[in-house]
């Protein structure tokens, strides 16, 4: 029977030529390995002048073996030779091990390598296999396969430690450096003085230790946990962007989260990297921090801020996403200024990031978000939010990879599933694991609540957490909504976490204003999706649409001006024409009757000038469906109505959208709350 065993590569923070003189240092006893009771040299040869070394030796072992099998076989220990080819040149030691003692009845061979690690030449990889072939042992073949494997364990574990330890046993001696090998042939080309190679492989290995400071000490407070290839991929492409780039060298810590983005594949992170670098040299982010000034709607009514750390030291920031008027703050500050406020709070997080880890004396490379949900409705899906919302997540993936530890959404309502299957495919996989979900309104628990991963005193108070004396309160014993949400924690200096809420529209950038100011507007990217129509007194204007996708879901979204106007969404079976006639509905014909051919799906619902009104419907059947809007009958004005509609395809969605059922409409058990 033939077994093989092979371990996994080893690296050595250390250059060759320092594992090498630790190595020799084995010979011909190892105090960390008595199993081993002599080695004796019987060749040693230098060739190529002192490039090359050829040993051979023959180690004397001790049988590792139960007292009565020792018995058995007559022996005590056991002879193996060893074959040795260093090359200094190429900065490689080749070891060969095989069985004397019944070499008849087993063999034993065993490969071992070290070489300089091919991404870093300051450190030193080492790989080790071996097959052992027992062909006839006195019945004992069993026996002697599991002690086979047994050793070869016991010798894998044992051979970091011992070159660790020489290594150590150096140092103690004031050898830390031992220069590369090097010809003194005056007539070789490529020699080259020997102290001179000595000066010049110490100087750039000090060189390169002040520039990446990578010991452990220093990773094991900046950087974290790390195999020794992933801090060489570090060191990598750290070389590689300071040979190839044109940006300046990016810290330690802002090189692994590209890494981590890439599984550490150097190249593909290398040009994640590139990317970012120059996006951020484009747009000024590095400066963003010390230029970048909250417009007024931002600071009165964006619900966000900073807040304390969590439980891990993360920065934790509170984002009230319920209370956030998106429409408000897309239509007062454009989706660029709401990208800045973005790109401004993810660069506060970085430097956060840093005082933690400066503070704690521990790694912190990512901050906590608590997301609460109370007030999300639909007209958070706001079809030109929504894609502002993505394109601002697109943008914060590329550019601040791996920085997001943990988020916890809170007080999620039924309507969240539809928001989350909408924005989750935009979302790295690895982040989307990092979510976590309460649904209902007591998410506090020291086991399974936010107390895991929060200090109890830091909960905010909207969650039942903190003190809230000294806050306003209205007549049911709420705080004023009118108020900012704070922290009356002692030593507290967190930011001020406003309430949010509707973003008067006397705030709106609209092309008039902006014309009339002088000021220069971008005009929205998604503002073509809408369109408009008129509607006078006794006018209807309906959709009409054919659906053979059940289950999927119409939404629609529009605004009113000017005049009231009544919308309601219809269901028929029935084959319907459109007369173009304004002042009559396609329910008018012929065998048409509320409740026998056609159904009102959603109850009428009035519509406020200058209200904006969102909503969604599951089509659970095939038919035609009819999005209605009537003018009021006692008018003399026009209504302007601008709309947009969208059907989602089931296919997409898997059922999420179920969650959205409620009772409002008695004849659809599929449909949702519509929202303004």
């Amino acid at each position: 029977m033939v077994q093989k065993y092979q371990s996994p590569v080893r690296v050595y923070k250390y250059p060759f030529e320092l594992v090498m003189a630790a190595y020799e240092r084995r010979f011909p006893k190892c105090p960390q390995m008595p199993i081993v009771l002599d080695c004796e040299v019987v060749e040693d040869e230098e060739l190529d002048g002192g490039a090359r070394r050829e040993t051979k030796r023959r180690c004397k072992l001790a049988v590792d073996a139960p007292y009565l099998f020792k018995k058995l076989i007559g022996l005590d220990f056991v002879f193996f030779l060893q074959h040795n080819s260093l090359d200094m040149r190429a900065r490689t030691l080749n070891i060969e091990a095989t069985n004397e003692t019944f070499a008849s009845r087993i063999e034993i061979f065993e490969r071992c390598r070290y070489y300089a690690h091919p991404d870093n030449p300051s450190w030193t990889c080492f790989d080790q296999s071996a097959t052992l072939d027992i062909k006839n042992f006195f019945g004992f073949e069993h026996s002697m396969e599991k002690m086979g494997m047994k050793q070869y364990t016991q010798t894998t574990l044992k051979g970091k430690e011992i070159i660790e330890y020489f290594i150590g046993q150096l140092k103690q001696e004031g050898i830390t450096h031992v220069p590369r090998w090097a010809s003194v042939d005056a007539n070789d080309d490529e020699g080259v003085d020997a102290e001179s190679v000595k000066l010049q492989t110490s100087g750039s290995v000090l060189k390169k230790e002040d520039s990446a400071s990578l010991d452990d000490e220093y990773i094991s407070k900046n950087l974290g946990e790390m195999t020794p290839l992933q801090e060489s991929k570090l060191v990598e492409l750290e070389a590689l962007l300071k040979e190839k780039n044109e940006y300046q060298t990016p810290d330690h810590q802002m090189i692994c989260r590209f890494l981590r983005a890439r599984d550490f594949n150097v190249e593909k992170s290398y040009q994640m990297l590139q990317d970012s670098l120059k996006w951020r040299q484009e747009n000024d982010i590095d400066h963003i921090l010390q230029l970048y000034k909250a417009p007024p709607v931002v600071t009165k009514h964006f619900p966000g801020g900073w807040h304390h750390r969590d439980k891990d030291g993360r920065p934790l920031y509170v984002l009230r996403l319920g209370h956030m008027d998106v429409k408000g703050l897309l239509k007062s500050i454009g989706e660029e200024g709401l990208l800045r406020l973005t790109l401004h709070i993810c660069e506060e997080g970085l430097q956060l990031m840093r005082d933690s880890t400066k503070e704690l004396e521990k790694p912190v490379s990512t901050w906590c978000l608590l997301v609460d949900l109370e007030g999300l409705s639909m007209r958070h899906l706001w079809r030109p939010g929504v894609k502002a919302l993505l394109n601002i997540i697109e943008t914060v993936e590329k550019n601040y990879p791996e920085t997001m530890g943990r988020v916890l959404i809170v007080r999620a309502p039924r309507v969240f599933p539809i928001l989350w299957t909408l924005i989750s495919t935009f979302i790295d996989e690895n982040t989307r694991s990092k979510f976590l979900f309460y649904g209902g309104q007591n998410c506090l628990h020291p086991d399974d609540g936010l107390e895991r991963y929060l200090p109890s005193e830091i909960i905010p108070d909207f969650l039942g957490g903190c003190s809230t004396t000294g806050f306003p309160t209205n007549g049911f014993g709420m705080i004023s909504s009118n108020f900012y949400t704070r922290c009356y924690t002692l030593s507290c200096n967190c930011t001020l976490i406003h309430e949010g809420g509707l973003v008067p529209k006397s705030l709106y950038r609209t092309a008039a204003e902006s014309g009339a100011s002088g000021e220069e507007v971008t005009p929205h990217p998604h503002q073509d999706m809408y369109k408009s129509v008129d509607l006078r007194a006794n006018q209807f204007f309906e959709l009409v649409i054919r659906n053979d996708d059940p289950k999927s879901v119409l939404t629609w979204d529009f605004d009113v001006l000017n005049v009231d106007v009544y919308f309601t969404v219809f269901r028929t079976m029935e084959t319907i024409c459109q007369t173009g006639d304004l002042y009559t509905s396609v329910f008018d014909g012929a065998n048409l009757e509320e409740g026998k051919t056609y159904f009102k799906e959603e109850p009428t619902l009035l519509c406020r000038h200058r209200e904006s009104v969102q909503g969604s419907h599951v089509m659970t059947t095939v038919g035609t469906y009819i999005l209605q809007w009537t003018c009021s009958p006692s008018t003399d004005k026009v209504a302007t109505l601008m709309f947009h509609y969208e059907i989602l395809s089931s296919a997409n969605y898997k059922g999420s959208m179920t969650s959205l059922q409620s009772g409002f409409s008695a004849l659809s058990v599929a449909s949702s709350c519509q929202s303004r």
